[in-house]
C-alpha cells in the first residue's frame, strides 16, 4: 500500500461525559485524488449493511436492519431524530455524514462466514460502501472484520459475543459495540450464587463455533470460582433444530444445572426440548433444578415463550431502560414499527451513529482517520448509559444487564425482567487478559486501503 500525505489538525472529542478527560486525536484530510477504499467523490456516501437475513438468526437480522434503515432517516435529517437528540456528542446534524447524504445497500450472511465475507466484499467492491455494520454470529464477525482489515474499510460490528472478536482475533479496522461472554459471566456469577447457592452441578450444551467455545469457557470459569462443578460439556452443531437426543443424557448425569450456551432458535428450540423432557420439575441433589441461558434476546424470549419464565442470563440491551437515550430510541423505533427494539437492533443503531459521530470529529471517511476518533471515546446518550471504546482492543465498556424471564408477562415484549444492572466495573478486564489472546494478541495497523 502506498502512503498517502495528510494535513493534520486538533479537534476536541466533543462526546466526553461528564468527568471524563478530554482527548485530543488527530485529524486527517486527504490530500490524494484515492486517497483510501472508496473515498467518496459524488454527494452521497454508501454503507454496507450485512445481516443474517435468513439462518438460524435471521429474526435477530432482520431487526438489525429495521435499526439500520432508522439510523440512516435519522442521519439524513428524516424523522424525529432519534437519538441525535440525546447523544452526548454534538457532531451529527441531520444532514448526512461530512455533508453528504448517507444511502445504503444490504447483504445476507446466511449466518455463515463464507456468505459474509462474499456479501461484505460486494458491497466494498461493486457498491463502493466505506463501512460494513451488522452480523448475528461471532464466526461471520471475525471473519467480516478480517476481511474489512484486508480491503481498508472501517467494520462496525453488530451482535458479536464471543471474547474472540475483540481478543485474539482483534483487528484495527474492527470495533464491537457488543458485550462479550467474559462480561457474561462476570455478570451472571454473583446472581446465580445469590438465587442458585455455590454448590452446583452444571451440563453445559454449547453451540459448536467459536462464540459456544468462549461463551462455555467464560461461564465454566466463573461458575468453577463460586464452587460449581461442570458434570460435562456438551457441543451442537449451529444447524441443528431438534435437541433431544442432547438432552436426554442430561438426565442421568447427575446434573442439577442446564447451562445453554445456544442463541437465536437454537435456544428456543433447546429450551423448548429441556422443558418438554420435564427438566424444570425435576429435584436433582436436593435441589429444584435449574436452567441458564447466558445470552438473551427479546426475539429468543418471545420465541420461546413461557419456557423462560425464572430463567436467568444476560443483555447488551434491553428496551425497559429508563435512561434518556433508551426512552427516545425505543420512542423512534416504536412509532416507525410499532413495537420495542431488540438489543441487536440497538447495537446497530449505535453503531451507525458512532461511525458517522467519528467522520464528523475526524473530518475525513479516512477509515483511519474514524478509528482515531473512535479510540477512547466516551460517550452516553445511545441507549446503555455512559460508554467507552477503549484504544487497546476497540471494545466498548459499559454497564451489563441480568435478566430474568418473566413469570407474568402482560404481553409479547415484557417477556423478560432486568433482575440487576451490573456496573462496567464489575465487568472490565485487562486487554492481555488470557481469554482474550494474552499478550500475543494485537490490534495491528490501520488499513486506509487504496
Amino acid at each position: 500500500m502506498s502512503k498517502t500525505n495528510y494535513t493534520r489538525r486538533r479537534v476536541l472529542k466533543t462526546g466526553a461525559v461528564a468527568g471524563a478527560g478530554v482527548a485530543l486525536p488527530t485529524i486527517f484530510t486527504a490530500q490524494s485524488a484515492a486517497a483510501y477504499t472508496n473515498e467518496p467523490t459524488g454527494s452521497s456516501v454508501t454503507l454496507g449493511f450485512n445481516v443474517p437475513q435468513t439462518g438460524p438468526y435471521a429474526d435477530e437480522g432482520n431487526d438489525e436492519l429495521l435499526a439500520q434503515q432508522l439510523a440512516v432517516e435519522h442521519l439524513n435529517g428524516e424523522g424525529d431524530g432519534g437519538c441525535l437528540n440525546t447523544f452526548t456528542s454534538k457532531a451529527l446534524k441531520g444532514n448526512g455524514i461530512l455533508g453528504k447524504k448517507v444511502e445504503f445497500v444490504t447483504g445476507d450472511t446466511q449466518t455463515k462466514s463464507d456468505a459474509a465475507r462474499a456479501s461484505a466484499k460486494s458491497m466494498i467492491e461493486k457498491d463502493g460502501a466505506v463501512m460494513i455494520n451488522g452480523g448475528s454470529s461471532s464466526g461471520v464477525a471475525v471473519a467480516v472484520q478480517g476481511l474489512c482489515q484486508e480491503a481498508g474499510v472501517i467494520f462496525m460490528a453488530g451482535l458479536t459475543h464471543a471474547n474472540d472478536t475483540t481478543g485474539k482475533d482483534r483487528k484495527a479496522n474492527g470495533f464491537r459495540h457488543f458485550f462479550n461472554a467474559y462480561m457474561s459471566g462476570a455478570a451472571l456469577a454473583p446472581v446465580l450464587a445469590k438465587e442458585m447457592g455455590n454448590d452446583r452441578n452444571a451440563y453445559h450444551l454449547t453451540a459448536d463455533y467459536n462464540w459456544g467455545w468462549t461463551q462455555e469457557e467464560s461461564i465454566v470459569a466463573s461458575t468453577e470460582a463460586l464452587g460449581w462443578n461442570t458434570v460435562n460439556t456438551v457441543k451442537t452443531p449451529l444447524a441443528s433444530t431438534d435437541f433431544s437426543s442432547y438432552i436426554a443424557p442430561v438426565l442421568n448425569s447427575g446434573a442439577d444445572t442446564l447451562v445453554l450456551n445456544h442463541y437465536g432458535g437454537n435456544m428456543i428450540n433447546s429450551l423448548t426440548n429441556a422443558v418438554q423432557f420435564g427438566l424444570l420439575d425435576k429435584v436433582v441433589n436436593g435441589k429444584d433444578f435449574k436452567i441458564v441461558v447466558p445470552l438473551y434476546s427479546e426475539l429468543m424470549a418471545a420465541g420461546a415463550g413461557a419456557n423462560i419464565k425464572g430463567v436467568l442470563g444476560s443483555m447488551n440491551y434491553n428496551w425497559q431502560l429508563q435512561n434518556e437515550g433508551s426512552k427516545q430510541f425505543v420512542k423512534s423505533f416504536g412509532e416507525k414499527y410499532g413495537k420495542p427494539p431488540s438489543n441487536s437492533a440497538q447495537t446497530c443503531y449505535a453503531q451507525v451513529l458512532l461511525y458517522a459521530d467519528a467522520c464528523e470529529r475526524a473530518g475525513t471517511f479516512n477509515p483511519c482517520g474514524v478509528a482515531e476518533a473512535l479510540e477512547n471515546f466516551e460517550f452516553d446518550g445511545l441507549g446503555n448509559g455512559k460508554t467507552m471504546y477503549r484504544k487497546d482492543d476497540h471494545q466498548c465498556f459499559k454497564d451489563v444487564l441480568v435478566v430474568r424471564g418473566a413469570e407474568n408477562p402482560t404481553n409479547a415484549y415484557d417477556t423478560l425482567e432486568i433482575v440487576e444492572i451490573t456496573p462496567a466495573e464489575q465487568v472490565t478486564y485487562a486487554p492481555n487478559h488470557p481469554m482474550f489472546g494474552g499478550d500475543e494478541a494485537t490490534l495491528g495497523t490501520c488499513n486506509a486501503g487504496a
